[in-house]
């Protein structure tokens, strides 16, 4: 089936639409899957899978809401899915010998009098957990794929008998300047800068003054000197993880990030991940990024803190394909046109931001800031780099300022930018788009808008706020009503 011809299905009012379900769930210790439907339906012998019946018990309304969030942070997305439980049929469902939690549920639309493969897939996520809803129904609540990244980047300890065993072994992603490295072996001055082999070590340092050493970069670690016993601190500065290939961009380090570390069973793989939007969004940022990781970090966080040095967030499409995506106007692509008769229900506004005047970023991180009573062996002018986190850079308009009468002086928002150069023009960008109020809309669209993506440039004409002769903006929110073909567009403007 082409996709006009299942537009056209979409649209047709002699369309019998059923949304199909297949959970995965864990019931009295065995691995299995339930099989469920908005309407009555069995697979015929030649199916995928075969001469099976879905049990006609769900109700799907708008599933899942697919979003971007303008504060940058991103997260993950939620939704539900009710279950009939008529006079406590499966209240079992709800009880210890079923187990839903983090385990894969993905769903089809199509017609009642359609073979399996003609389906479409409109949702593949992730069961948080099922409750209870009065006493005649259940709820499956429901994430995106991001739940799996929603684990520590890595648990690997030292070990051994000394008394750093228990210390997690560092991880190194990209450049990151002046890290605390793990001593490893105090009898000959061994420390560790990354779980595995790395590009590079720049430098070592001794209280901020450089020293001598000798790298080991298959293992990820370096040795002073016998006799060169540190007298403070040891720091340096690398270039991280090379297995698979040194990476230092936002979209790599978080490609690299989502399949290689956390949980293994969690993790991605190419499947998961729109690798097309990937290497496009990788080649118009090729900003350099670092990342040093000594504790339990998350690494949808470490994720979510690269890509929003970039003004960007890791999505999850309807799909399960993981997207960057990035706030800017306008959006991406040739611009969708929507006029007054894609619009089923009234366009209105939701919200509005405020302007912003000025704009503060911090850049090239130090990993340990150090107290400059201990950096006697420096220039004057070194020692900020050593006893201040951040570098900062600002950008400013006067005229915004005055006009909102805004406080000259921002919040300092933290970047894993490397290089001022990024940061100026970063922090140019963000006020530039936010320097003045921005407007969402919504309305309810037909079956068309479906195919409508999150970050797309849409051009919008309607006869209200100022948008007859249309105006171009991006799309922020989608949350599709497959039953009845509809869906609500959000968009920034």
């Amino acid at each position: 089936m082409t996709d006009a011809q299942f537009l056209a299905w979409l649209k047709s009012s002699a369309a019998y639409r059923v949304v199909l379900i297949e959970a995965a769930v864990q019931i009295g210790g065995v691995e299995s899957v339930v099989y469920l439907a908005t309407k009555p339906f069995t697979t015929g012998p030649g199916d995928a899978p075969a001469n099976t019946t879905y049990l006609p018990i769900a109700t799907v309304g708008r599933l899942f809401t697919e979003r971007l969030l303008l504060d940058g942070e991103g997260g993950l997305s939620a939704g539900e899915l009710e279950l009939e439980n008529v006079g406590g049929a499966r209240d079992a469902w709800a009880g210890p010998g079923y187990i839903w939690n983090n385990r894969s549920i993905k769903a089809y639309i199509g017609d009642v009098r359609w073979g399996r493969a003609d389906f479409r897939m409109i949702f593949n996520g992730i069961v948080a957990d099922i409750a209870p809803r009065g006493r005649q129904a259940l709820a499956l609540k429901l994430r995106d794929k991001m739940q799996r990244l929603n684990t520590p980047i890595s648990e690997a300890k030292l070990g051994g008998a000394g008394e750093q065993r228990d210390a997690l072994l560092p991880i190194a992603l990209g450049q990151a300047f002046n890290v605390t490295p793990l001593l490893t072996n105090a009898a000959i001055l061994k420390y560790q800068v990354h779980a595995g082999p790395i590009h590079s070590i720049i430098e070592v340092r001794d209280n901020g003054a450089p020293v001598a050493f000798t790298a080991d970069p298959a293992t990820g670690t370096f040795q002073l000197p016998p006799n060169g016993n540190p007298v403070g601190v040891v720091t340096a500065s690398v270039r991280g993880a090379a297995a698979g290939g040194y990476v230092d961009t936002a979209a790599q380090l978080v490609k690299r990030l989502v399949t290689s570390y956390g949980k293994a069973s969690d993790r991605f793989t190419d499947a998961d991940l729109d690798l097309t939007n990937i290497a496009a969004f990788d080649a118009a940022h090729q900003q350099p990024l670092g990342v040093y990781s000594t504790a339990r970090q998350n690494v949808l966080a470490a994720c979510q803190m690269l890509l929003g040095s970039v003004g960007a967030q890791l999505v999850m499409s309807r799909l399960g394909l993981a997207r960057l995506i990035k706030v800017a106007l306008p959006g991406g692509g040739a611009p969708f046109v929507i006029r007054p008769e894609h619009m089923v229900d009234h366009l209105e506004p939701v919200g509005r931001t405020d302007p912003v005047g000025a704009v503060k970023l911090g850049f090239a991180k130090n990993w340990t800031v150090q107290d400059a009573g201990t950096l006697a062996n420096l220039p004057e002018v070194h020692k900020a780099l050593f006893t201040e986190e951040w570098l900062t850079t600002t950008k400013t308009d006067a005229a915004t300022l005055a006009t909102y009468r805004l406080n000259a002086e921002p919040v300092q928002i933290d970047t894993m930018l490397l290089t001022r150069a990024d940061a100026d023009a970063e922090a140019q960008r963000r006020l530039d788009l936010w320097k003045v109020p921005r407007t969402t809309y919504e309305f309810e669209g037909v079956p068309e808008l479906l195919a409508l993506e999150l970050g797309q440039a849409v051009t919008v004409y309607s006869p209200r706020f100022g948008m007859d002769a249309g105006v171009t903006g991006i799309v922020i929110s989608l949350a599709p009503d497959w039953e009845t073909g509809r869906v609500t567009v959000g968009f920034l403007v």
